[in-house]
């Protein structure tokens, strides 16, 4: 039975809609939540970006139930993989049992901003398998060091743990990546609906762990008002995926989401409020071999999406199931 969950996207939305789309969430009856950490939008039109860490305490104050993580973050530029066990720990600890950490490889876009180096794939993956190494070590508690080929850590010890430690879940876009989730990851993360990812991940130590997969949606009452709305919003999801990692500024996303077709956007979103077409979409994803589908909703309208949702779509996934 595939779970459906919501994503919460930071980069259209202010941290206090944030919190309350996640209390809606977890009302209509989505039992968990994945919110992008970003310091950039994709681009300026989505006009938001706020702190993730910050926005996640609002979240374990405004729900009981809803299950959250990142989705996902990336631990080995912009912020050092010891801060990072550090707040993912303080969240846990906020939310008992409720909190996973997703993790990634990242994008140019958001850890470029410091000056560092940005690096090729295969250095970024070796990266992060590093940094979750860490991130692992320092949840052990005690004073800890660690001299690795990309981080240092010397005489740290994180005080507030969780009485349940996070699972950590990797994201994958690629095979290479999907082959490190399966190796190092609790669970995988992927937006590529491909089943190529998902056999990788298995082979590579990934059977029976968790499967995320995520679903790109714009309900509108009208279909090309939602076509309207995905080309300002979302133009990125009509881009080549190579793209996504190596562009340094929405600038940039902007100038190649120029050339998205209306076609592109059709392919890539569901658009409107066909229930059919929303539950095609999601038995795809559950005969691909994800376990748990998590629905981006495109645009402000977010209220409409969650009547919608919780009228024709939730209900018909739980009898399915």
């Amino acid at each position: 039975m595939v779970e459906l969950g919501y994503a919460l996207s930071s980069e259209e939305h202010t941290p206090n809609d944030l919190v309350r789309y996640a209390r809606r969430a977890e009302e209509i009856g989505f039992p968990y939540a994945l919110i992008s950490d970003h310091y950039h939008p994709w681009i300026d039109n989505q006009g938001n970006s706020p702190f993730v860490w910050t926005v996640i305490g609002g979240i374990a104050q405004a729900t009981q139930r809803l299950r959250l993580g990142t989705g996902v973050t990336c631990p080995t530029v912009r912020i050092h993989p010891a801060v990072l066990a550090q707040a993912a720990a303080t969240a846990a600890s906020m939310m008992p049992g409720r909190f996973f950490f997703g993790v990634g490889s990242g994008e140019a876009l958001n850890e470029h901003i410091l000056g560092d180096h940005w690096p090729p794939a295969r250095v970024r993956h070796d990266m992060l398998e590093e940094a979750i190494e860490i991130i692992r070590l320092l949840w052990e508690g005690e004073e800890q060091n660690y001299w690795g080929e990309y981080y240092t850590v010397e005489n740290a010890r994180i005080y507030t743990l969780p009485d349940e430690l996070p699972p950590i879940y990797v994201a994958a876009s690629g095979l290479d990546a999907a082959e490190m989730a399966g190796e190092v990851g609790e669970g995988l993360i992927s937006t590529s609906p491909g089943g190529e990812i998902l056999r990788e991940f298995e082979s590579a130590g990934g059977l029976g762990k968790p499967r995320y997969g995520q679903v790109t949606v714009c309900w509108a009452e009208d279909e090309l008002a939602a076509l309207h709305t995905a080309l300002t919003c979302w133009p990125t999801a009509g881009m080549p995926g190579p793209l996504h990692a190596d562009l340094p500024t929405p600038a940039h996303f902007e100038a190649a989401a120029r050339m998205v077709k209306e076609d592109d956007i059709r392919q890539k979103v569901v658009l409107g409020s066909d229930v059919d077409r929303h539950l095609e979409e999601i038995h795809k994803m559950d005969e691909a071999g994800f376990t748990h589908v998590y629905i981006h909703q495109v645009g402000p309208d977010q209220e409409g999406f969650f009547r919608f949702y919780e009228r024709e779509i939730l209900p018909q996934v739980v009898r399915s199931g």
